[in-house]
């Protein structure tokens, strides 16, 4: 395989061109040897993580913090004057405060890497012509991987066919909106990720339709292992928290060695011995240490990753608890951000009824609409039943199943023929369905669209339907709160 080109350049390259420079076969793919050939000199298609840290730095962390510095030196100085009470007691504090700290980063730990043995991903590719079931890991520039609804991108694809195909891709870019993906070549090598229509990004999720691309990248030389390799490189942050205690330690420990030289000084002047007065002084001193301050900060926090922990929030260091408690404004936007990117049919009006829900009997009265819920989407359900697809046409799907329709049950008797893809030109999707020995066209789209080609019974236009009269519905929904 020749070298590749750099990888803001594959948008810009005609699907053929692609796979001529990756000397790869989109209709049958890579022989299994050039694919074990190019693994070994490539490598694994993995993100390179950090090198982790034992129980060991783990403990060795705890005691970084100003004020437990403070405390060991308290500890040493209480022992070196006599008082291994006052030295036992602080080190009992310090260590039990490492050790909360030490358990809960530890089990945050095993369970992400759980999170990661159950996440390592399979992919479908073609390789010797035929489709292969392969982990994601032995993938290879110049592999055909191919994609549908619910699959998570294996690697960098150059598409070179699509259906249909959709891909969130918040992970990179935080755009909830899902991206409608094409073949053709673009011509802007400067193109933002989010533009670059023709490719697919491995760790984003297809939520619609289905297609072919060849690998372009893998492992760090993705877009996601470029990010990995930044934030490898990203200094460490100090929280607010941290910032403050270690602010408050420096200050105390300056009061306190202030204090003490002058107790010291003043006892001199008044003639007391030097070692009794530098006794005191010392005393003095580890009694003004606020030696269950870490403690609680440390148990406070605690409580709170075991809060958050219930609501399937992972913290892998505590003082990131306190992060979000220190949050004055959140700028979010779109989808997905501050809801949970799902969307529900609040209403169904028909002519001047409206109806909350599509009952079985109203599904009996208007036979079609129901169909045409179910038919007229691209909504995937798997192995466990979750809905895969658009928010929108989930919720439509949803509806329909209410009145007791099954997807699966109509498209049997009633199969798509042809589609037109909803696009934001068009504003519909259209799909074609056999019905018997006729055809019958289901359309969705927006009113202002859709209203001026609708007609009545008899062929004249429907009075309820006009767009005036929808669009001066639609505004009274909106009135109330309802997206249209």
């Amino acid at each position: 395989m020749r070298d590749t080109e750099h990888p803001s350049v594959w948008h810009t390259l005609e699907a053929e061109d692609v796979a001529q420079r990756l000397e790869a076969d989109p209709a049958r793919g890579l022989d299994e040897a050039e694919a074990r050939a190019r693994l070994a000199r490539g490598g694994e298609n993995r993100i390179v993580e950090g090198p982790r840290r034992g129980l060991v730095r783990m403990f060795l962390g705890q005691l970084t913090d100003f004020m437990i510095l403070v405390l060991l030196a308290a500890a040493l100085i209480s022992g070196l004057v006599g008082e291994p009470r006052d030295a036992a007691a602080i080190m009992v504090i310090v260590l039990l405060n490492a050790l909360v700290g030490v358990i809960q980063e530890y089990r945050a730990e095993r369970a992400i890497a759980a999170l990661r043995l159950l996440a390592a991903p399979e992919a479908r590719v073609r390789r010797n012509g035929a489709v292969h079931v392969v982990a994601a890991h032995t993938i290879v520039p110049g592999d055909v991987v191919l994609l549908e609804a619910g699959n998570v991108v294996p690697a960098d694809l150059r598409l070179f066919e699509s259906s249909r195909l959709a891909a969130d891709e918040s992970a990179l870019t935080g755009e909830s909106q899902a991206v409608e993906k094409r073949t053709e070549s673009l011509s802007r090598p400067d193109l933002p990720l989010g533009d670059r229509s023709n490719l697919a990004f491995k760790g984003t999720v297809i939520t619609r339709g289905h297609g072919l691309g060849l690998v372009v990248a893998t492992g760090m030389a993705t877009e996601l292992g470029r990010i990995a390799q930044l934030l490898r490189g990203a200094e460490a942050v100090r929280t607010p928290l941290q910032k403050r205690l270690a602010r408050f330690g420096r200050r105390l420990a300056q009061a306190i060695l202030a204090i003490c030289v002058v107790i010291f000084a003043t006892g001199l002047l008044r003639g007391e011995p030097v070692v009794l007065m530098f006794l005191t002084a010392i005393s003095l001193a580890v009694a003004a240490i606020p030696e269950a301050l870490p403690a609680v900060v440390t148990v406070s926090l605690a409580l709170g990753a075991r809060g958050m922990s219930r609501r399937q929030a992972l913290v892998r260091r505590l003082p990131a608890v306190e992060t979000l408690g220190s949050v004055t404004y959140i700028c979010a936007d779109k989808t997905g951000t501050l809801t949970q990117n799902r969307m529900r049919a609040e209403r169904i009006v028909v002519g001047d009824a409206r109806y909350e829900t599509l009952s079985p009997e109203l599904a009996t009265r208007l036979p079609w609409l129901g169909a045409a819920l179910a038919l007229n989407n691209d909504v995937q359900r798997d192995e466990d039943g979750h809905a895969l697809g658009d928010p929108t046409e989930i919720a439509l799907l949803e509806l329909a199943e209410a009145a007791g329709l099954d997807k699966t049950t109509l498209a049997r008797a009633h199969p798509r023929l042809h589609e037109q893809p909803f696009d934001s030109t068009t504003k519909r999707m259209t799909t074609v369905h056999r019905l018997d020995a006729e055809l019958v066209a289901l359309v969705k789209g927006a009113p202002e669209v859709l209203v001026p080609g609708c007609r009545g019974w008899h062929g004249e236009p429907a009075e309820a339907f006009r767009p005036a009269a929808v669009l001066a519905q639609a505004e009274a929904l909106a009135d109330e709160g309802y997206r249209v």
